[in-house]
């Protein structure tokens, strides 16, 4: 298997781990950046949970398609304009999860309360549910975003972003993770919040490649065994 049908594979099973996890929906999308100003990212029409090598297309940043059958997303926009403006970025994320979202839907900051969630806090927020379907947004999402991993969109979603695909995918679980945490212990009380030196030192001990693997291999154990 060449490099690209590897990337390929890898992004299908992210976006069918998540789908099954119940972050993306029919409508979410994740991408990994190619060079020359190149992208794979999913066929937008396909089911996700679902996906696999085959239904991923690779396009620049303009949405045209280089190779595949099918159109991307029309938020592929979203995509590039992260890419265009964080050369750090290898990946990208683009969800519809639950819990995150009801925090922004009420006005909520997404707050330092669980270890692993600690690791996208603070996380900014656009302040418009709007689709990201133009290079205007993109870029209004991207300044929102600044040199963060990750930020919320009102009503909308979430986006995480990393130097791969693992590291997106892993980040994305802990902001639903840690926000399906926060709603809840709203429900009975106010929610404990790391302090400073707290989330220093967890960012220090959990912002690590071998932890993120460990988490992709939990969600790819649960897809397989249909858990």
């Amino acid at each position: 298997m060449s490099e690209t049908e590897d990337k390929k594979a890898r992004l299908a099973l992210a976006l069918r781990m998540l789908e099954r996890a119940g972050i993306v929906d029919h409508n979410g999308h994740a991408s990994i950046r190619l060079d020359d100003d190149r992208m794979l990212i999913n066929i937008g029409a396909r089911p996700r949970c679902r996906l696999t090598a085959a239904d991923i297309c690779t396009i620049d940043f303009d949405g045209a398609v280089i190779e595949g059958d099918g159109k991307p997303p029309l938020e592929f926009h979203l995509h590039a304009g992260i890419y265009r403006a964080r050369p750090d970025v290898g990946a990208v994320v683009h969800a519809h999860p639950r819990w995150s979202t009801y925090l922004s839907m009420t006005g909520h900051d997404y707050g330092p309360v669980y270890a692993q969630g600690v690791l996208v806090y603070p996380m900014p927020v656009l302040d418009t549910p709007d689709s990201i379907n133009s290079p205007e947004m993109a870029a209004r999402l991207a300044d929102v975003l600044g040199d963060r991993p990750a930020a919320l969109m009102k009503a909308h979603g979430s986006v995480a972003v990393g130097t791969d695909i693992t590291e997106a995918f892993v980040l994305a679980t802990y902001i639903e993770e840690s926000a399906e945490r926060q709603v809840r212990a709203m429900q009975i009380g106010t929610p404990y919040r790391f302090s400073d030196d707290e989330i220093a030192a967890c960012t220090q001990k959990l912002r690590s490649p071998a932890l993120f693997a460990k988490t992709w291999d939990h969600f790819q154990a649960k897809l397989e065994d249909g858990s």
